[in-house]
């Protein structure tokens, strides 16, 4: 993609408006902190110190709005907390402009860090360093920064305290996160009816594990419905797919299909009930017509073999969920043990090493995350300068706006910093025009505060430019309300903003983080995940009575974690300007669908587990040594810009061939010398050798993909 397109692409991409649900109990509660908060400093200390413990109760709030699975208290105090501190220190060193360049560097180089622990983390850091740069500028004694930092920090238990007394939807980020999963499901399950090989979306799953890890405290006060609902819906989703597949499920066409199409649209509505049910926290309304397809008498007439023990399965587990979902689960659903323990997340002190380990672990060549530290701190330390320089004064807004926009990506850095200079424009102009037109005193532009605060908090989702628009007026009336000329503040603000924003696009082009060149990196890694567990499935039929559904788990999870990995670097690196993208985009989708079939194919083979009690079924243990090996070299061709080759695999497969073969009766002459002593070759089990053939032909089909003059020649037409 050229820089004009990229350019094109990304300025399209922040100033876009999306329809989000919106939280209006939650909006108003943040601003309701804020305005008391705000009220009662500058009742007891006047509009500056005021000011100081807005801009506190408004972080405050802010971090609670974040995707984080942690109590919304604790990100309040946290933000709360961090932000004085901030405040603080940068007032003590200030007044001394190459030690407080220094100390900023290193500040925001830890909050570019802050990123290799999420997003959370990571926008709160880089909330914290921007909103510091303000409020340093406010006190005038030593005296006077510790009790704004202490009115910052105030803020942050304002805030934390409301959500204690006021909760709005208890759990709902848990609850929403499951009833996604559980929507996902019977959304994979309605899919299935017309597209027997559809793909499994893993990221709703994935995010529900995540919010089911919960601290002690929170495992003493979860609702019991989220216990174990994701578990079953893990069972399902094989379960599914096995019935729905031509090859190991029932025939394409004919009343077994019929009647199999009938059951994954009753499965479809038990999941969506379920998954409204815990949404809401409301009795399971389960539809008349989804039972009676269920537990049709017929059923077990029809179907024999493998899709029976499917339909089974897949009722048995409907009932588990439905229970579940009415108040009655007991775990977590981490794995397929009904009494598994809960998933524990760190509290906040035992965090710490994690946090510092993460970190630790990006100080490393090559890491996306520490280029995004040592670009922005370069451009913080560079915007601050030339801020200083300029005769605006107010020079901190360039390095505002920088450490905002900028993020470890590409698009995002480019996209947020129009956002942010549009934003900008509309918000300064509209605030500037009621200061102008009504003379507001300090009481009304407190008032006015609030609410900008209230809609940046109700409308912050449905686009960035929006919220910016609110953030520009809320920070004019703020800063008129400690004193600020509003006419030096727009004329300074839109072209501090246009600066910072500059620096921060002009850093990423200087010194990038491609995500294009690390694209074959990330199609390998995803080759060995999902070789990996189709090697785990097929050892499971090797030795049975060794069975462990804990090996498959892990393996399964590390092939998600790998798959969502590539996807995001593929949408990450299609909107970036580099010529050669290592993999040319049909490769990519092609590659991308045989990795996916090589997925499903082995979460069909894994609904159809033996029981421990079963025989183990030869040459399974050489066909999974077979794709571990071979899917590892694989990866290894795949780094090198070479095409994979399976004979490893292929290997195991013949030799399965020949022993079918020399297991039939011989005929002739043969037949009467070893009509006594032959012993027919034993015949692996039908559904492994059927698996073995769909892998076999998924591996290739990415082969395929990948062959010269797609994989390796750049075809991006634009």
């Amino acid at each position: 993609m050229s820089w004009l397109r990229a350019l094109k692409e990304t300025a399209r991409s922040g100033l876009t408006f999306e329809r989000r649900r919106l939280e209006p109990l939650i909006a108003i509660r943040g601003a309701a902190g804020l305005a008391l908060v705000l009220g009662a400093s500058l009742a007891l200390f006047g509009p500056v110190i005021a000011a100081s413990s807005a801009f506190g109760a408004y972080q405050a709030a802010i971090a609670t709005f974040q995707r984080s699975w942690r109590p919304r208290p604790v990100l309040a105090l946290v933000s709360g907390a961090s932000l004085a501190v901030s405040t603080f220190i940068g007032y003590l060193t200030v007044s001394h402009t190459a030690l407080f360049v220094a100390v900023l560097v290193l500040w925001t180089f830890v909050s570019g860090l802050a990123w290799a622990t999420g997003p959370t983390a990571g926008i709160i850091a880089s909330s914290n360093v921007a909103i510091m740069l303000v409020t340093i500028t406010l006190p005038t004694s030593v005296a006077e920064a510790a009790v704004h930092a202490a009115m910052i920090a105030v803020g942050g238990v304002v805030q934390a305290a409301l959500i204690v007394l006021f909760p709005v939807r208890r759990w709902g980020a848990q609850r929403d996160a499951l009833a996604d999963a559980l929507a996902g499901v019977g959304d994979y399950a309605r899919r299935l009816r017309h597209d027997p090989l559809a793909d499994f979306d893993p990221v709703p799953m994935m995010t529900a594990r995540s919010a089911a890890a919960v601290t002690p405290r929170q495992a003493r006060h979860r609702p019991a419905e989220l216990h174990g609902a994701r578990g079953a819906a893990e069972r399902i989703r094989p379960v599914l797919a096995s019935l729905a597949d031509p090859a190991l499920g029932v025939p394409v066409e004919g009343p077994e299909r019929d009647r199999a199409r009938e059951l994954l649209a009753a499965a479809a509505s038990v999941l969506d009930a379920a998954a409204r049910a815990i949404r809401q926290g409301d009795p399971v309304r389960l539809p008349a017509p989804a039972l009676a397809a269920l537990r049709t008498p017929d059923t077990e007439a029809i179907f024999t073999g493998p899709p029976r023990r499917a339909v089974d399965r897949l009722t048995a587990l409907l009932d588990d969920v439905i229970e579940i979902a009415e108040g009655g689960g007991t775990d977590d659903g981490d794995s397929a043990t009904p009494d598994a323990p809960h998933r524990r997340r760190p509290t906040l002190l035992r965090l710490v090493p994690v946090v510092l380990r993460s970190m630790r672990g990006e100080l490393r060549r090559g890491s996306p995350i520490l280029r995004h530290a040592i670009r922005v701190s370069a451009v913080v330390a560079a915007g601050y300068l030339v801020g200083v320089a300029l005769p605006f004064g107010h020079g901190y807004w360039a390095p505002m706006v920088a450490v905002m926009v900028m993020r470890p990506d590409f698009s995002q850095t480019y996209s947020r910093s129009v956002a942010r200079f549009g934003g900008t424009v509309v918000g300064v102009t509209l605030a500037g025009v009621i200061v102008q037109t009504a003379h507001p005193d300090t009481t009304v532009l407190a008032a006015l505060s609030v609410v900008c605060a209230l809609l940046m908090y109700l409308l912050m989702r449905t686009g960035y430019v929006i919220s910016q628009i609110c953030v520009s007026a809320y920070v004019v009336f703020l800063l008129g309300m400690a004193g600020d000329d509003w006419s030096q503040t727009v004329t300074e603000r839109v072209g501090l903003t246009f600066a910072g924003g500059i620096l921060a696009m002009v850093s990423y082009a200087v010194y990038p983080a491609w995500e294009t060149p690390r694209l074959r990196n990330r199609l390998a890694a995803w080759l060995i995940s999902d070789g990996r567990y189709a090697a785990t499935v097929v050892d499971q039929y090797a030795d049975p009575a060794a069975r462990s559904n804990e090996d498959v788990r892990a393996a399964l999870l590390a092939t998600r974690e790998a798959r969502i990995a590539w996807q995001e670097a593929l949408a990450t690196a299609q909107y970036e300007p580099v010529r050669h993208r290592g993999i040319s985009r049909s490769a990519a989708d092609d590659a991308q669908h045989a990795l996916g079939r090589l997925g499903r194919v082995a979460m069909v083979l894994e609904a159809h587990l033996p029981a421990g009690s079963a025989a183990p079924v030869p040459g399974a243990a050489e066909l999974a040594a077979a794709l571990r090996k071979a899917t590892e070299k694989g990866a290894k061709a795949v780094r090198e810009r070479r095409v994979p080759e399976w004979e490893a695999v292929r290997e195991a497969v013949a030799h399965w061939d020949t022993e079918e073969s020399g297991s039939h009766a011989v005929t002739g002459e043969d037949a009467i010398t070893d009509a006594t002593t032959a012993i027919p070759a034993p015949v692996p089990n039908p559904v492994v050798r059927e698996g073995a053939g769909l892998l076999l032909e998924a591996l290739e089909e990415f082969s395929r993909s990948l062959d010269t003059g797609k994989g390796d020649r750049d075809t991006d037409r634009g």
